[in-house]
Parts: C-alpha cells; sequence; structure tokens
C-alpha cells in the first residue's frame, strides 16, 4: 500500500489503470460530493499527476482538515482510497459579555463584512479571528475602543463544535474637548456643528447650551468630520484651506470608586481631538465659463443653474448645487452620460477663482421601450398611462421623475424611487443611441381594511369597519364600503372610482351614503366637567339632544391640466334629512332658527341640500400615504341652492406641505386649513352644516366634533307657583277647577351653534423608527368662531312671540288672570346671543403619535396621546335674567324694595336653579386614543 499525503509529489510511472475511488472518513459531505470534485474516473490510466491535481481540487474545496490518498492493488486495477477528515461543523455561536450592541448587529456586520461565520457552517479558525476582528471594529465605533474578546471552542460529539466569544468591553470612550488651531475667520462653535458626527449634543446656536451631553468617540468617523470641517471653510470662500489630521488624546474621566449617581459621573475615558487649520485666503468667484457645450448653446441658461453669482464668496457646496442642476438639465434633452468637469485657475492677486466646465455631453438617447416587471395584478397600461415618457421620443429624466412620482401618488406599490438602479433599469445602446427602460415595481395590497373604535362624546362608544379597494381587478379603479356603528351614531357608505375614464384622463366616482346621529349636550356638558351629572328633567329639556337622519349621494368629474399635477373638478351632492328634537331647546332651536323658508316644526322634515363643489387642486406629494416631501393645494367653493331647500355657500381652502430632512429619512409636515360658511336669500346656513371641530381629522387632543362657541337662544315657559312644601298654589283656593297659579319667565336656552369660519393648522415631525413604524411629536391649533351673528337669525314669528310675551305674573286680577307683568327691557336681539369667552376662542392640542403601516389590512394604525395646554373652563350664565319681581309679592313701604311671598320666593329659586343655571364648561385636559386614520 501506498500512502500520498499533504501537496507531495506523485511519482508512480505505472500505467495501470484505476479500478475504482473510494471515499473514506466522511460523515456530513456525500461521498458523490467528492468524488465530483475528482476528475480521475474508473478506468482511467493511472497517472501520479493526475492524482495530485485532483487532491489539490479537493483540499481547495476547505471542507476538509486533512487529507490522504491511498492505492490498493487489486486483480482489476489500483483502488484509490481517499481518506479525508471532515472540518467540525459549527452547531452553535453564542456572545457573552456584549451590551453595547446586540447580537443581531454583530450577525448583520458578518454579514456586511463577509465574514462567513454562520451556524452550521464548517469552522476555520482564520474565520474566528477575522470574527473577532469584526466584533472590536463594531464595538470600537460604539465608544469601546478597549474591548477584548476571547474564543471558547466546544466539542459537540461526534463531529461538531460550539463557539463562545467572551466579550470584556471596557469602558465607554466619550469625545471630550473638541479644539481648533489656527481658526481665526471662523468660530469654533460653527466648525464644531459642522462635525455631525462627534459633535456634541445640545441645543443647536444656544450658545450656552450646546455642549450638554457628549457623544461616543467613534475614531472610523474621525475622518469624515475632518472633510466635513474642510467643507465648512471651502463654502465659506477659503478654497485652500488646509485641515490637517486630527490628533487625539485619551485620557481617564469621572470619579474612581464611589461616587453620587446622578451628580457625579462614574470613572471612564475621553478623547480630546485637536484639529490643526491652515486657513489660507478667502476668494471669491472670478467668472463661470463653459466649454464644448454643443447640445445646449445658450450659455447664460447654463450660468443660470449655478446659484452662485460673480464676486460672491467662493463656496464649494453650491457649485456641487450646480454640477447637479447641469447634469438634470442635460438629463431633460436625453444626454444620459452626461458628465461636467469643473476645472479651477486662481487670480491670486484678486483673490479670485475661475471655473470652466469642460461639457462631455454624450450622446443623446431615444427610447425605444419601456417595459414594467414585478406588476403580477396591476395591468401595465394601469402603469403606462401615467407615464410622462413616451416610446419613440427622446429620453427626458425629468418625465422619469414626474412619472414615477404619479405612480407613488398612486399607493399601489412600494416606493419608487428615481435614482434607486433597482428600480429603473436602463440598457443602454450606444451605437445606436437608443435606451431601454424596465420599471421594477413591488405591488402592496390592494385591498385596505380599517378598524377603529372608542368612545366619543358625539358618538358615544362605536366600532368602525372600512373596506375598499385602490386597485380593483388590476385597473386602478376604487371601491369603498364604509360601516361605524355606536350607540350614537350610525353611518353607512359605499363609493365608486374611475380614474381614466373612457380610456381618458378624466375622473369619475360616486358615493351612496346614509347617516344618523343622536347628539346629546348633556354628554358633552359631564365630558366639559369631566364627571358625571346627575341633572334633572327639566334641566335635560333645556340642553340640547336630538337625532338627524340624513341619505343622499355625491357624484365628482375631474380632469388635470395638460397631464400635469393640476386638476379641476366638479362634485354634485344631493341629501335629505330629518331632525328629530328631544327635548325643548332642541325643538325651539330648530323652530326658531331660520334656515329654510319654513318656520315652526315642520322646518326639521325633509330638509334638502342639492350642492355643487367646483375645485382645483395641485398635489406633488410623494406618497397617498405617508409622504416625505411635497406639498398639495385645494380650493374650492361648495354652493348650496341649486333646488333643494337650503341656501348657503361655502369657500375651502386646504394646503399641507413635507420636507424632508434627515437624508430623507424623517420630514417635517405642516398642514392649513381654512373654510366659511354663509346663508344667502334670505336663509341662514342649517346648525348642522356649521363647523365644529375636534378629533382626530384636525385637533387631536378634543373630543370628535366637541368644539364649538356657546351661544343663548331666548324664548319663553311657563313654571307652576309653588309652596316651600312643592305643593302648587291654586288660582283661587275655592275653586280648584281654575288650576294652578302659572308664571310666565324668559328662558335662555344654551345652544352649540357651530362657527360660521373654521381655521386651523396641524404640524409633527415624523421620526422613522423602523420601516413603516414612526413617532410623530404633533402639534395642533385651531378655532371655529361665529363671525356674523347675523347667520344666526331667530325666525320672524318665534322672535316676535318671545319679544311680545309678558314675563311675570306677581297679581291676579278679579278674573284671576295675570297681571304686573312686562315686556323684556332691552329687547332681546333678533340674533343668538353669542357667550364671548367661547367665542374667537384658539384651541391648543399638542402630543405624541405612534403611527405604523399595517400591511395586513393596508391602512394606517396609529395611536396617540395628546394634552390640551389651551382648552375651555369657563362659567356660562344666560343673559336674560329672571327677576323677582316676575313672582307674586309686594314693595316693602320702609324699604322700597320687592319682597316675595314665601311662594314666590321658593318658585324665584326654584325657576333659576331649572331654567337658568350656571353651566362650567371644560374641556378635557388629556385625550388617549388609536384610530385607523391620517390627520393630514
Amino acid at each position: 500500500m501506498l500512502l500520498v499525503t499533504g501537496a507531495a509529489s506523485l511519482a508512480f510511472a505505472q500505467t495501470d489503470v484505476i479500478s475504482e475511488i473510494t471515499p473514506t472518513g466522511n460523515r456530513r459531505i456525500p461521498a458523490e460530493t467528492i468524488r465530483s470534485r475528482i476528475f480521475s474516473k474508473p478506468g482511467d490510466v493511472y497517472d501520479a499527476g493526475a492524482l495530485e491535481r485532483d487532491f489539490n481540487s479537493l483540499w481547495n474545496t476547505g471542507y476538509f482538515e486533512d487529507i490522504k490518498f491511498l492505492r490498493e492493488q487489486t486483480p482489476k486495477g489500483w483502488r484509490i482510497i481517499v481518506q479525508v477528515k471532515e472540518k467540525p461543523t459549527i452547531r452553535e455561536i453564542n456572545y457573552v459579555g456584549l451590551s453595547s450592541v446586540s447580537n443581531s448587529d454583530v450577525l448583520d456586520r458578518f454579514k456586511q463584512e463577509k465574514v462567513g461565520l454562520t451556524v452550521e457552517s464548517q469552522y476555520d479558525p482564520t474565520r474566528i479571528k477575522k470574527a473577532e476582528n469584526s466584533i472590536k471594529n463594531l464595538l470600537s465605533e460604539h465608544g469601546r475602543q478597549f474591548a477584548t474578546i476571547r474564543t471558547e471552542l466546544r466539542q459537540i460529539p461526534p463531529a461538531a463544535v460550539g463557539i463562545t466569544f467572551v466579550v470584556k468591553e471596557g469602558p465607554k470612550v466619550k469625545v471630550g474637548k473638541i479644539i481648533f488651531q489656527g481658526n481665526k475667520n471662523i468660530k469654533r462653535r460653527i466648525l464644531r456643528a459642522a462635525m455631525k458626527n462627534l459633535r456634541p449634543v445640545g441645543v443647536p446656536h444656544s450658545i450656552f447650551l450646546e455642549s450638554l451631553f457628549s457623544k461616543t468617540y467613534d475614531a472610523t468617523k474621525l475622518e469624515e468630520d475632518t472633510e466635513r470641517v474642510r467643507a465648512e471653510y471651502q463654502n465659506r470662500g477659503y478654497f485652500k484651506v488646509v485641515v490637517s489630521d486630527a490628533k487625539t488624546n485619551i485620557h481617564d474621566t469621572g470619579h474612581k470608586g464611589f461616587h453620587l449617581p446622578l451628580i457625579q459621573a462614574g470613572s471612564g475615558k475621553a478623547v480630546d481631538i485637536t484639529m490643526p487649520i491652515d486657513e489660507g485666503d478667502k476668494y471669491r468667484l472670478g467668472k463661470i465659463t463653459f466649454k464644448n457645450n454643443k447640445a445646449i448653446s445658450n450659455v447664460q441658461a447654463l450660468r443660470a443653474m449655478i446659484p452662485l453669482k460673480d464676486g460672491d464668496i467662493f463656496s464649494r457646496e453650491k457649485i456641487a448645487k450646480g454640477i447637479e442642476n447641469l447634469r438634470k438639465a442635460y438629463g431633460e434633452y436625453g444626454y444620459i452620460n452626461y458628465t461636467g468637469l469643473p476645472n479651477t485657475t486662481f487670480d491670486e492677486d484678486k483673490k479670485l477663482v475661475n471655473v470652466e466646465f469642460d461639457m462631455d455631453e454624450g450622446k443623446q438617447f431615444n427610447v425605444r421601450r419601456i417595459e414594467f416587471q414585478g406588476n403580477t395584478t396591476t395591468r401595465d397600461k394601469v402603469i403606462r398611462r401615467e407615464l410622462a415618457l413616451e416610446e419613440g421620443g427622446i429620453y427626458n429624466s425629468r418625465a422619469w421623475e414626474v412619472s414615477l412620482l404619479r405612480l407613488n401618488q398612486l399607493s399601489y406599490f412600494d416606493q419608487l424611487k428615481p435614482d434607486d438602479p433597482n428600480v429603473t433599469e436602463k440598457r443602454l445602446d450606444e451605437k445606436n443611441g437608443f435606451v431601454d427602460l424596465t420599471l421594477h415595481v413591488k405591488e402592496k395590497g390592494k385591498n385596505s381594511i380599517g378598524l377603529n373604535g372608542g368612545v366619543s362624546g358625539l358618538e358615544g362608544a362605536f366600532i368602525g369597519l372600512n373596506y375598499s379597494t385602490n386597485n380593483f381587478m388590476g385597473r386602478g379603479e376604487t371601491l369603498q364600503v364604509q360601516i361605524s356603528l355606536g350607540n350614537l351614531a350610525r353611518s353607512v357608505l359605499f363609493g365608486y372610482t374611475q380614474p381614466y375614464m373612457f380610456d381618458r384622463p378624466l375622473q369619475f366616482g360616486f358615493t351612496v351614503f346614509g347617516n344618523k346621529i343622536n347628539f346629546n349636550q348633556a354628554r358633552q356638558l359631564s365630558i366639559f366637567s369631566g364627571q358625571n351629572l346627575n341633572l334633572s328633567a327639566a334641566v335635560l329639556q333645556n340642553l340640547q339632544n336630538y337625532s338627524q337622519s340624513s341619505v343622499g349621494f355625491t357624484t365628482s368629474l375631474s380632469y388635470p391640466l395638460r397631464r400635469s399635477f393640476k386638476r379641476v373638478g366638479i362634485t354634485y351632492s344631493f341629501d335629505r334629512s330629518t331632525l328629530l328634537p328631544l327635548s325643548t331647546a332642541s325643538k325651539t332651536l330648530f323652530d326658531f332658527i331660520a334656515f329654510r323658508g319654513i318656520s315652526g316644526p315642520n322646518a326639521v322634515n325633509g330638509i334638502v341640500t342639492s350642492k355643487i363643489f367646483p375645485n382645483f387642486s395641485f398635489n406633488t406629494l410623494d406618497s397617498g400615504i405617508s409622504p416625505h416631501r411635497g406639498h398639495q393645494l385645494t380650493l374650492g367653493a361648495e354652493f348650496a341652492g341649486i333646488g333643494g331647500t337650503v341656501r348657503s355657500i361655502r369657500p375651502i381652502a386646504m394646503y399641507k406641505k413635507f420636507i424632508p430632512v434627515q437624508k430623507g429619512r424623517n420630514a417635517i409636515g405642516f398642514a392649513v386649513n381654512g373654510s366659511y360658511i354663509s346663508g344667502f336669500g334670505g336663509l341662514v346656513a342649517p346648525p348642522f352644516q356649521r363647523f365644529y371641530m375636534g378629533g382626530e381629522n384636525d385637533i387631536r387632543g378634543f373630543d370628535i366634533r366637541s368644539i364649538s362657541p356657546v351661544a343663548f337662544l331666548p324664548s319663553s315657559n311657563v313654571i307652576t307657583l309653588t309652596n316651600p312644601d312643592r305643593t302648587p298654589v291654586l288660582k283661587d283656593p275655592s275653586n280648584p277647577r281654575l288650576g294652578a297659579w302659572t308664571i310666565p319667565i324668559p328662558v335662555d336656552q344654551i345652544v352649540f351653534p357651530g362657527g360660521d369660519l373654521s381655521t386651523w393648522g396641524n404640524l409633527e415631525y415624523r421620526i422613522t423608527i423602523a420601516g413603516p413604524v414612526a413617532l410623530a411629536p404633533f402639534v395642533d391649533a385651531g378655532m371655529d368662531p361665529i363671525v356674523r351673528r347675523s347667520q344666526l337669525q331667530i325666525a320672524t314669528a318665534q322672535y316676535d312671540q318671545v319679544v311680545g310675551t309678558q314675563f311675570g305674573c306677581p297679581q291676579l286680577d278679579a278674573g284671576f288672570n295675570c297681571t304686573g307683568g312686562s315686556l323684556l327691557s332691552p329687547t332681546p336681539s333678533k340674533y343668538l346671543q353669542v357667550l364671548n369667552a367661547t367665542n374667537w376662542r384658539p384651541r391648543v392640542s399638542t402630543g405624541l403619535e405612534l403611527q405604523m403601516f399595517l400591511p395586513v389590512v393596508n391602512a394606517p394604525f396609529r395611536i396617540y396621546w395628546a394634552y390640551n395646554p389651551v382648552r375651555l373652563n369657563t362659567l356660562a350664565n344666560p343673559p336674560i335674567p329672571i327677576t323677582p319681581e316676575m313672582f307674586p309679592g309686594s314693595v316693602n313701604p320702609l324699604t322700597g324694595q320687592w319682597e316675595m311671598t314665601a311662594a314666590g320666593a321658593y318658585t324665584y329659586n326654584l325657576a333659576k336653579e331649572t331654567y337658568a343655571p350656571s353651566f362650567r364648561l371644560r374641556e378635557p385636559r388629556k385625550t388617549f386614543r388609536f384610530t385607523v386614520a391620517t390627520t393630514f
């Protein structure tokens, strides 16, 4: 038997035949895998050189830690025995002592640096060493430069190992002092602010509070921050600045041994950074010239793309912005491969920098084909009709960006980014000047299921479900169904939208709806007061309590202007509403307000509103849900009076904008809204169409539709004259059939009429946490005042009844009729009396909102907590008093004062308590709620 090991040369000269090849010693790797790596086959002539090649092939697989080739003579020839010893398999990997980073962070770093160390991989000492270095570098980036790592190996029979990395992280190293040497013209705080990675955390531009907390020192980021300092100088004209390599000095900090927590810092280490700077001279821009610009010969147009004027202080940042603008400009003319190289020359006497752009325009490309991949449901036609770039035309980078923005607004796909090569694949035919585009999309779920619920002052306990499909059968059509059920409100809606009617960009849609709501003012007052109120039946009759039922439909048409983001449209809506007053106050309000041509009880039946809403909109938001950039403007006006019984006009303006920050990761968004409503033709707007604010759609910290000015509606009532023992006083005790003595009294019904002007704004900072999860601090503010009291006009018949009634019944004449009463003086206004403390009263709500997009239901879900620093907390007293002179009594000749009888005094106090109480209007201080929607 001959033994061959290692890479030793095989010196065989025989020409015998190989009879068989037999692997041995292999446990995990199949014998066929070993044979596949051996080029010699049974029947081949035995060749030592060929076996050496086979040995090297098998060794290079890395599967084995030892290989031996043996041979045995058999009657049929040489039997080759391949004896292998496999590298052990890694069964488990553990980390002990890690606290600054997580295990997943380590695995991500292994993947990034291609360490190749995973469970079920083969044990390799070189990989272990590489893994240790990778963990050290990761900890160093988190301020643990003194970390030590020890690897423990544990045998797991029969042929596996377990690896444990034992980590001692050591002290965290913080950034200490940042010292600049040689900075004469730029302040230290400005240069330190440019070091985004290592600068301390504090309040920007506060002078005193900029260095509150030190950052963790990361040596790998020092070079990047050095370049940022250099860029800060070059943006301020010091083009030849020299920023030398920073010097670092590490030292101990804090108190060793015992220390007071939160007062004295524990022991640690810090790195002081010293950065030498040679500022050089300050330069201004001399002139900018262009050469080899053939496609765009208009030099003035090219010059205008660089945001730096001749004579301005030279700025590297603005030159870079100009280079990007030039690239986009040439891209709009089809020059995909354009490059512009800026060459700088200096006039040292005048300290000027002259820039000459050498334009390498390349070839102009035409679009040959546009294809789509990933749209398994959405038809190509639906995507293609949104494209502003057409096959056969010149390639236009701006048109392609606009096309992707239009697709993003549909919310059919994950975000499409113009500069992402994984989204847009370009295949160039340099010879013929053609480009083929392939758009890669990833479809979102087309079905959206929303669920919301909670407890609302308006709707009580409620639960809502909505379902919509925004890409029905891949055609881009939308179907929508909404149902909301509560103990105070119910609603149902069905809608359909066709975005391209007759294969033209004519959007058509309609909805059919039915609503029923019970408005319970007693519940609102309980919310205002923050406690359950046990109100008497008489008081309940003095509050608003009504039911409103509505059914109707809307239909709309809209059309884009020249395939732009501008759109004009018109919407027609029709609804029939019926109000059912459930209290005396509600009946009085709807009977008294002149919102239609019919007065009295019939005014609340069959209220028909027929209106049109012409509108204009402009929308460049980059997403239909959770946008990060762009703005949206909507202008329009509702006109009610095309038939129906309601006459009103309502102009509307809405604007919102999102500004990306932190390299597009986060966004600042704000929205402002304004609307006004007024009746015409001798009528006022219906009370239920006026503005009520509050809830997740406008001011989040307040209850839904709970924000409204408070007003008083003058009316009349009668109260029975009652003895202190609660027995009625009869007109004639000898003739009980005449009945009890009753006293007419004026009553101010407290009402919540809503405002005729509505204006509110929202501001939030959306911080992306991970994937679709974001945290958003927010501030909401708004008010809905009453601008025109004339729009709260009392119907003539009802007003005449109030001002023509003689209130009070201090005496009875011989026929047992009231005498001594008087008309109201001064005469009340023909309009509702507004409580000034509640009018023009802003509301402010601020808080924190957790937002997440649920892929299962394809809808945004949010939980928010809100605090209301500006809210309503005031007393409401009726303006028309109930006076003692209205009740039985006489004038005391000694004092000249009206003195009531015992029954008169008791009834007077009862009347004030029942019909003229003081209301404490108190809105909630804090709110916690969840919903499936977005505020803006």
